[in-house]
C-alpha cells in the first residue's frame, strides 16, 4: 500500500495521454482507455525487472470506475425528465421487447449452433442480450446526442434491459448456482424491480416542489454534498433489491431534471462526471486478461456479427413501433450495440458455476470488441445511414431543397 498514491497517480497520466492520443486521432476515447488498462493490469506480462502493473491499486479504481458509472447515467437522466419519459411509455415497453426478443433469441441459437451445454447456451444469450449502460451514457454525451428524439427509446430500451436482468439473473444463478430455481422468486424479485423504477419515477415527480425547497441551498459544499448523498442511497439502495446501481442512478437524475435546480447539478456534475467515468473504462481494461483471449476468437467474432445484424434489426423495429424515422431507428440500433459491464456479470456467474471456462475468454473479447465497435459506428452512424439509403437520401434531399422546415429537422436528429 506503500505506493498506491503513485499508482493512482500514473493512472491519470496514463488516462490522460490516452484522450490525448485518441483526439489526436479523432477517434473515441472509450476503446484507448479500455487497451491502455489491459496493457497495464494485474494480468499484463512483466517487462523484466520493471514492473507497470496496477495490482496494489486495482480495486481502488475498480471503486472509482463504479462511481463514474453512477455519474454517467446520473447526467444521462438530467438531460431528460419523468414526464418525458412516462409520455413513451408504451412506445418503449414495445422496443424494449422487441430488443430483448430478437437478441435473445439469437444469443440462443448462437450458443446451440457453437455446440455449448444447456446452461452454457443460458450464459451465452445473457451475455450477447444486455446492452453496456456505462457506454451507451457515454457514447451520447460525447457525441451531444441527447436531445435527439431517438434517444428516450434507447433510455427506455436500457431500463427495459434492467428489468428483464433482475429476471434473468435470478433464474440462471438459481440453475447454475444450486440446480433449481424458484418460479415465486423471480416472479417476486421481477415484481420489485418494476415498482421500484416506477414508484421513484412517479413519487419523484409528485415531491418536484418539496425537492425545490430542499435544494434551496446557497453553499456548493452543501449543496453537492446533499445531491450525491440522494445519489449514493438511491444507488446503492436499487442494488440491494437486485436493480443495477446505474440504474438507480438513472433515476435519482431524471427526478431532479424536474427541478428548478437542475442546471446547477448538471454544471457541477461535469466534472466528476468526467473524471470518473474515465476511471471506469480504465478499470474495465484492468480486468481483462490479454493472455486467454486466443482461444475465443473465432467464438467471439461470430457473437459480434450476430449481435450487429441483431442490435440494427432491432433498432430498426423498434424506432418504427415508435415512429421515428429511419435514420433514427438506425442511431438507435447502433448506439446500444456496445457491450459491457453486464456481459462480464455473466460470464462470472458462468465462473462461479464450475461452467466451461471457454465463456470468461469469450466474454472478454466479445465485449472488448464491441467496446471499441460501438462507439465508432454510432459516431458514423450518418454515413451508415447514408451508404445503406443511398437512393432515398437522394429523394428525401431533393425534397428538402424544396422546403427549409424539414432540413431543421434532419439537423435536429443528426
Amino acid at each position: 500500500m506503500d505506493h498506491l498514491v503513485l499508482e493512482i497517480g500514473l493512472a491519470v497520466v496514463l488516462i490522460a495521454v490516452a484522450g490525448l492520443l485518441s483526439t489526436k486521432l479523432k477517434f473515441s476515447v472509450i476503446p484507448f482507455y479500455i487497451l491502455i488498462g489491459m496493457a497495464v493490469g494485474p494480468h499484463a506480462p512483466k517487462w523484466g525487472v520493471f514492473d507497470f502493473r496496477f495490482i496494489e491499486s486495482a480495486p481502488l479504481i475498480e471503486f472509482m470506475g463504479r462511481l463514474g458509472v453512477l455519474f454517467l447515467l446520473f447526467y444521462l437522466g438530467l438531460e431528460f425528465s419523468v414526464g418525458r419519459l412516462i409520455k413513451s411509455g408504451k412506445s418503449i415497453v414495445v422496443g424494449g421487447t422487441i430488443y430483448i426478443a430478437i437478441n435473445f433469441t439469437l444469443g440462443l441459437l448462437f450458443g446451440l449452433a457453437s455446440g455449448l451445454p444447456f446452461k452454457e447456451m443460458l450464459v451465452v444469450a445473457g451475455i450477447t442480450t444486455i446492452s453496456s449502460s456505462a457506454i451507451v451514457a457515454k457514447v451520447l454525451v460525447d457525441l451531444k446526442r441527447t436531445a435527439n428524439p431517438e434517444t428516450e427509446m434507447i433510455l427506455g430500451i436500457i431500463m427495459f434491459e434492467d428489468v428483464f436482468l433482475a429476471v434473468y439473473i435470478s433464474i440462471l444463478s438459481g440453475l447454475v448456482l444450486s440446480g433449481s430455481s424458484s418460479f415465486v422468486g423471480v416472479a417476486i424479485s421481477a415484481l420489485v424491480a418494476l415498482v421500484f423504477m416506477l414508484g421513484v419515477l412517479i413519487i419523484g415527480r409528485k415531491a418536484v416542489p418539496l425537492l425545490n425547497k430542499a435544494l434551496n441551498i446557497r453553499s456548493n459544499e452543501l449543496f453537492l454534498l446533499v445531491v450525491f448523498g440522494a445519489l449514493m442511497v438511491v444507488a446503492g439502495f436499487s442494488e440491494t433489491i437486485h436493480v443495477a446501481e446505474a440504474i438507480g442512478a438513472l433515476l435519482v437524475g431524471l427526478v431532479l431534471a424536474e427541478t428548478e435546480h437542475m442546471k446547477r447539478i448538471e454544471h457541477m456534475i461535469l466534472p466528476f462526471r468526467d473524471f470518473f467515468g474515465a476511471m471506469f473504462f480504465f478499470s474495465f481494461g484492468l480486468t481483462i486478461d490479454p493472455t486467454t483471449l486466443g482461444g475465443a476468437v473465432w467464438l467471439s467474432l461470430g457473437a459480434v456479427v450476430l449481435t450487429l445484424i441483431g442490435n440494427f434489426v432491432a433498432g430498426m423495429l423498434a424506432g418504427r413501433s415508435a415512429g421515428l424515422s429511419p435514420k433514427a431507428s438506425v442511431n438507435i440500433g447502433l448506439t446500444i450495440v456496445s457491450r459491457g459491464e453486464f456481459s462480464i456479470v455473466m460470464a462470472n456467474l458462468g465462473k462461479a458455476g464450475g461452467l466451461l471456462a471457454i465463456l470468461q475468454p469469450f466474454a472478454a473479447l466479445y465485449v472488448l470488441i464491441l467496446a471499441i465497435l460501438g462507439p465508432l459506428l454510432t459516431k458514423e452512424s450518418k454515413h451508415i445511414y447514408n451508404l445503406l439509403y443511398r437512393r432515398k437520401g437522394k429523394k428525401a434531399a431533393q425534397e428538402q431543397t424544396q422546403s427549409p422546415e424539414p432540413v431543421a429537422a434532419e439537423q435536429r436528429e443528426g
